[in-house]
């Protein structure tokens, strides 16, 4: 569950002055509030009208006792920064501070008309919050506290989107905190730009790490009963549309090792993994990892996202797509078509099959390229639509989050038993490959639907670390 932090500020002094601004101001709160309690699984932890120094600690305290997540702050009039800083800084969490007024502008003629020159006060005091965001901002930014700001109306239906997207990556990267992550097998031998630092990747995402051993999943899939394995491939035949040319043995081989797959994740309790394997030929690991394609498809399809090739980092890419909502399927770049200006991407292995343009189809390959043995693997293409392309990184000063939006559009793509998709860029496609490249990723990347590259900005944001958005 995702603990939203929730506070309004104010002057304390004005309570007195001007009868009625604390209650539209608290009205106004409780509104921002509804928006935020319409996510699923997100608790608000509300504190209330924070208005001077005093209630600041006591705020502090109840918002930390509630191990939130991070905190909407919203400005509701004129706040010290005496009475924000020390809230802040006690929690040590992201802040986003709301400057929302209660309309698109303030009524003039109205005030105006009014003869009780404190009275007109009062009713710009409700709309004051562009005042002390400037003086917050600023003091909380030299203090090397992380704030970010929305700004808007009450009657917009931007503002709360953008409010409800800060909340949607806040439970990314809670998701992202409770994620375990399966490792299974080792490296892909000599891909160097795979490598990464484990120890980066769990102090910055909170992801444990779960190192499995293939012996584990040859003896639970030794285990496998006829029952088990007939239910898994009426699911293959449900799920993907089988090629006739698959032979009952990959079938069925492919349907146990998908089931001993579904057994592994649910006893480590996983929530994605990272896989590769080879071992001597004719070993019972290698008979496994070259029947994994199918299952891991359905995992990845199930919000538990797969990559091949040991690449941690893409599994970490695939998981961020996922818990916004946008798929994540395992991409690499495979050609350039500058006759139409788009490039090519997709990937043998475990694909998002809830992203396919027609239903994922199931093919027998006769070999693996760059890889041991044979079997069935899926081909299909990611749907016409709008994409985000989402690269975890891992450069000199840590881990960063390297992003593009663009559309998949219709068009010739090889049919070779992968995913194989193409892909157009606003600014072209050289100039896309080249700043892409530039950026220093691995050759690996997750494909999401739907462009989010501000929801991807906002989790690098509550996360810490750097994002990089290609234009």
């Amino acid at each position: 569950m995702t603990r939203i932090g929730f506070f309004s500020t104010g002057l304390c002094t004005y309570w007195g002055q001007f009868a009625g601004l604390l209650d539209k101001l608290t009205k106004h709160a409780s509104t921002i509030v509804s928006w935020i309690k319409e996510s699923e699984r997100v608790v608000v932890c509300d504190a209330g009208m924070v208005d001077s120094p005093q209630v600041a600690r006591e705020a502090a305290c109840r918002l930390k006792e509630s191990a939130v997540d991070m905190v909407f702050i919203y400005v509701a009039t004129y706040s010290l920064s005496s009475t924000v800083l020390p809230v802040v800084k006690e929690l040590g969490c992201p802040v986003v501070l709301l400057n929302i007024q209660p309309g698109q502008s303030i009524d003039y003629k109205m005030i105006n008309s009014l003869k009780d020159r404190g009275e007109k006060t009062g009713l710009w005091l409700e709309y004051c919050q562009a005042c002390a965001i400037p003086e917050i901002a600023g003091v909380l930014s030299s203090a090397g506290l992380r704030r970010s700001i929305v700004t808007g109306h009450l009657g917009d239906e931007a503002t709360k989107a953008e409010v409800i997207s800060w909340v949607e990556a806040a439970k990314a990267v809670r998701g992202m905190r409770d994620n375990r992550m399966g490792l299974l097998g080792h490296y892909y031998c000599g891909m160097v730009d795979v490598y990464t630092d484990l120890r980066k990747v769990s102090a910055t995402f909170g992801t444990h790490l779960e190192v499995i051993e293939m012996d584990e999943l040859a003896a639970i899939r030794d285990k496998v009963s006829d029952q088990e394995v007939e239910a898994k491939v009426d699911e293959f035949r449900d799920k993907f549309d089988v090629n006739p040319n698959c032979s009952e043995y990959e079938t069925i081989r492919a349907a146990k090792t998908s089931v001993a797959l579904d057994k592994i994740v649910e006893a480590h309790d996983l929530g994605s993994m990272a896989y590769y394997y080879e071992g001597s030929p004719g070993n019972v690991s290698e008979d496994i990892v070259t029947s994994v394609i199918p299952g891991n498809t359905l995992l990845t399809g199930r919000g538990i996202p797969v990559a091949g090739e040991y690449e941690v980092k893409n599994a970490l890419a695939m998981k961020i797509m996922s818990l916004l909502g946008a798929g994540g399927s395992f991409s690499e770049f495979y050609a350039m078509d500058f006759e139409d200006d788009v490039i090519l991407l997709g990937h043998d292995g475990p694909a998002h099959y809830l992203m396919s343009e027609d239903k994922v189809e199931l093919v027998p390959l006769p070999v693996y390229h760059g890889k041991p043995g044979k079997g069935l693997s899926i081909q299909m293409t990611v749907r016409s639509s709008e994409v985000t392309l989402l690269s975890v990184c891992e450069g000199k000063d840590g881990l960063f989050l390297l992003v593009a939006e663009g559309e998949t559009v219709p068009g010739e793509v090889l049919q070779i038993g992968n995913t194989n998709s193409r892909y157009r860029f606003p600014c072209g496609m050289r100039a896309f490959f080249d700043q892409w490249c530039e950026a220093g990723p691995s050759h690996h990347c997750a494909v999401g639907i739907g462009h989010i590259a501000d929801k991807l900005a906002k989790v690098a944001f509550l996360t810490g670390i750097g994002v990089k958005i290609v234009r």
